[in-house]
């Protein structure tokens, strides 16, 4: 004999574990799992051609950039680009773009979703700057001498966590 009662406690029972999958799901995506760097092909068509900051556009070296894409078209686009019609000290502070469209940890520090120039310091530091050129953000950075083939500047997942590499000094990226 079936009662209302066993058909609603059913019931509750496939609520909560639809509930828990979509909970779990959710925790998952947010640890940054699945995390990949898009192939150069499919990369190409979301790089910008080119970056404004402070006010002047420089091209952007497309072999020298990169994307991550953390799922559901929530990526990370970063470039170095041209800075020959910069003056020395923007050039020394700007080197490339960091264009993020989530809410990001660089090396532990939070970097929120929008825009950013970039630069890569001697003293083991990577900074942010707006494009307005206002300084956002400065996180640390680590070697990796055992990097096979440092190339100026990429992304690369490596056991599990998105890396931003300049040539063999990098700063760990995570959804935040």
């Amino acid at each position: 004999m079936s009662s209302k009662f066993d058909i609603s406690v059913k019931a509750r029972g496939l609520a909560v574990a639809i509930a828990l999958v979509l909970v779990l799901g959710s925790a998952v995506d947010a640890a940054g799992q699945g995390v990949r760097v898009l192939e150069q092909n499919e990369a190409k068509p979301l790089i910008p051609a080119s970056f404004k900051f402070e006010g002047q556009s420089a091209q952007t070296q497309i072999r020298n950039s990169s994307v991550a894409d953390f799922g559901r078209k929530r990526r990370v686009k970063v470039g170095l680009v041209d800075t020959s019609g910069y003056s020395t000290d923007v050039a020394s502070e700007f080197q490339g773009f960091f264009i993020t469209e989530l809410s990001v940890k660089v090396g532990g520090v939070r970097l929120s979703k929008g825009s950013y120039g970039f630069g890569f310091s001697k003293d083991g530091k990577v900074k942010f700057q707006s494009v307005s050129g206002k300084r956002a953000v400065t996180a640390r950075t680590k070697q990796d001498p055992g990097l096979k083939r440092p190339r100026p500047l990429m992304l690369l997942v490596v056991n599990g966590e998105l890396r931003f590499y300049k040539g063999r000094t990098y700063s760990v990226v995570s959804a935040d």
